[in-house]
């Protein structure tokens, strides 16, 4: 008979060995973890390794993605579809199985981990969008919506800043189905953790407002199975296990040590271990009757089979609630968006208003938000700056469990990967809101937004030294070309409110992040026909032409653009002709076709001047060898916005001498 030690020693062996001939890898987690892993797969887990989407299966994220062999060997041995053969190609080119989980590619992993700590809030997003979810969809005896989110996070993780972030909002919410499983093996890569993280976790978990197991022997599987039973009995806080275990299990001469953590065992320690584990197989060799013992494809499939039925039966007494469940699990926009939307634009052009942008982002969220239950948005601790609670928004809490609204608190970088976890889990279209400048904060989940390519809209006001007195701590410079060098990334920023209206239509369609950057100050509504506010969505388009013989170009984006026109037309009274192209998303302009970005920047119009109170490096691409830039190469300025506008040359005088230099330049040349 197989015993648990068996199949856990399995998971062992296929980590020693991969990243023995991977020559590379973090054998010590999966080694340390197998026991845990064990017991919460084969006993607690729902999933169906045959359709690793099931809507209500369980999530599984390891927080500690190094470990990535843990995973790798637990959705093998249980029938995902991936091999032997791709566990031997472990961190190799273009393999199945990168050096950290990669979502979407890999069959069953969750989430992309590997930046530590990120996974666990990714794992709090997780469980909201499953209450919310829960609580939207499910009826007096139709639990459609109803499973667990589980992570194992290591010492990193909890050392992380942002697991304070998404833990303390965690236990606010009360998140009954998250279980979080802590590898307390007290080793981190620069040895043993005493020295630099004495923290008392338990009390810390405590103090957030969590169900807490301490002391639990992360190598006795009944111990395991005991705290696993006996978190998920607590429905309204989430639970924090403790586990005591040692790196590296089973490796005589290196389990215990930092030197298993990211380093192969070596051939010689992988023999030893083989013989302290009593695993006599050969690398990669798994005996059949553990293949067996693991096989979860059977239990999977019936467990779906019978979710299926009680769906069905759901289906025929709640149609519409069925068939919008369906709808927003599969991430389609409603039918009606497209109309809505549409209309909405062209009735703000057709009314135009001098507003801040931030006031047309509240606008535009406000009109869409009616055909739109799947938004979930917030904020981190600035709703009255960034203007996201829309009219009908409900607020999150404790108590009101289906609320489409979150007060994240001050933490940027949680809330974003919190919103990745809710934009993965499906059913929901996250946003949230902070100033342009802590983006900083958050930035390694936006990037990570970009890699999973998941639809996760950052709001972000205050997005230029136009907003004024708070000064240059507050005043972004280098953001905008930060974010817009992030492959993957888009980044919105509109002139007025009709391009505030089309960038959400706009990021709402798109399946990727997308960053609104918008001003806190009021901007000048501009004119367009039918034609230019259509290609408003092309990411670039000629705002206002020139009248007769283009003498140069002039781009610009946001506020500034306001400022290019007026100075555009009062050159057109000095006989100086330019054209005005606005580029409110310069991502969106680059994927049009020659033809049109031809017909908006014609490569023998060389004069070119771009505008953006923003670090100028980034447009060089745009204006080529005989162009200029007026940006920012320096910090701002506390003062009101105009005067601070003024001082750093964003003023309509100093756009006409640039181009009026550019110009005599040109003559000087021929």
């Amino acid at each position: 008979m197989v015993s648990r030690r068996d199949c856990a020693n399995s998971i062992r062996a296929l980590a020693m060995d991969a990243v023995q001939k991977a020559n590379s890898g973090h054998p010590g987690m999966p080694m340390g973890m197998a026991d845990i892993a064990e017991v919460l797969w084969r006993d607690y887990l729902h999933y169906n390794p045959s359709n690793p989407h099931w809507l209500n299966r369980d999530r599984f994220v390891i927080s500690n993605g190094h470990g990535a062999m843990l995973l790798y060997a637990l959705l093998h041995l249980t029938g995902f579809d991936l091999s032997i053969e791709d566990l031997k190609q472990f961190r190799q080119l273009h393999s199945r199985t990168p050096g950290h989980p990669e979502y979407a590619e890999t069959p069953g992993v969750e989430t992309t981990t590997g930046p530590l700590g990120q996974g666990l809030a990714n794992a709090v997003g997780m469980a909201i969008a499953e209450s919310v979810l829960a609580q939207q969809f499910n009826r007096a005896g139709f639990p459609v919506i109803d499973h667990y989110t589980y992570a194992f996070v290591g010492d990193g993780c909890l050392m992380e800043g942002i697991s304070h972030e998404a833990c303390s909002l965690a236990g606010t919410l009360g998140l009954g189905k998250l279980i979080v499983v802590w590898d307390d093996n007290g080793i981190s890569i620069d040895g043993e953790v005493g020295g630099w993280f004495t923290d008392n976790t338990p009390q810390r978990f405590e103090s957030y407002h969590w169900h807490v197991i301490p002391n639990v022997d992360g190598h006795d599987a009944e111990a395991v199975a005991n705290a696993i039973a006996a978190a998920k009995k607590v429905v309204d806080k989430p639970s924090f296990i403790c586990c005591k275990t040692t790196i590296g299990f089973g490796a005589p001469n290196l389990g215990g040590t930092a030197d298993c953590h990211g380093a192969p065992l070596g051939n010689e320690e992988i023999a030893l271990a083989r013989k302290t584990l009593n695993w006599p197989h050969p690398p990669f060799e798994i005996p059949a009757e553990i293949y067996s013992a693991w096989d979860a494809r059977q239990k999977g499939k019936t467990l779906e089979e019978e979710w299926n039925i009680l769906f069905s039966k759901y289906e025929s007494k709640y149609p519409e609630l069925a068939a919008e469940l369906l709808r927003r699990s599969q991430g389609w926009l409603p039918e009606r968006f497209n109309t809505v939307s549409e209309s909405f634009i062209a009735e703000t052009q057709h009314k135009g208003s001098d507003i801040a942008t931030r006031k047309a982002s509240l606008n535009a969220l406000t009109a869409y938000a009616a055909v739109l239950p799947e938004l979930m948005g917030g904020s981190a601790d600035l709703t009255g700056s960034n203007l996201t609670n829309w009219k009908g928004c409900k607020v999150l809490s404790r108590s009101e469990k289906d609320g489409n609204y979150l007060h994240y608190g001050v933490r940027e970088f949680a809330m974003s990967a919190i919103m990745n976890g809710i934009a993965l889990h499906r059913g929901f279209i996250p946003f949230g809101g902070t100033f342009l400048t802590f983006s900083d904060y958050a930035r390694n989940a936006v990037r990570l937004s970009a890699l999973m390519k998941q639809r996760v809209i950052y709001v972000y006001t205050h997005d230029s030294i136009g907003l004024g007195e708070d000064g240059p701590t507050h005043q972004p410079v280098e953001h905008a070309a930060m974010l817009r060098m992030t492959p993957g990334v888009r980044v919105w920023r509109p002139a007025d409110d009709v391009e505030t209206a089309v960038a959400w239509q706009q990021a709402l369609m798109h399946q990727g992040p997308s960053c609104l950057l918008l001003t806190r100050q009021n901007v000048s509504h501009q004119k367009r026909d039918d034609a230019q506010w259509r290609d408003i969505a092309r990411g670039g388009y000629v705002l206002l032409e020139a009248q007769g013989e283009v003498d140069g170009i002039l781009i610009a984006t946001g506020s500034e653009v306001s400022l290019a026109v007026l100075a555009a037309e009062k050159m057109r009274t000095q006989g100086i002709h330019v054209r005005v192209v606005s580029m409110p998303c310069c991502e969106v302009f680059k994927l049009q076709d020659e033809t049109y970005q031809e017909s908006v920047l014609p490569a023998k119009i060389t004069r070119r001047l771009a505008v953006e109170a923003a670090v100028p490096d980034y447009w060089y691409q745009f204006v080529g060898a005989n162009g200029a830039v007026i940006g920012m190469d320096r910090f701002g300025a506390s003062a009101p916005a105009k005067e601070v506008f003024s001082a750093y040359g964003f003023s309509v005088e100093n756009i006409i001498a640039k181009v009026t230099a550019l110009l005599s330049l040109q003559e000087m040349m021929i």
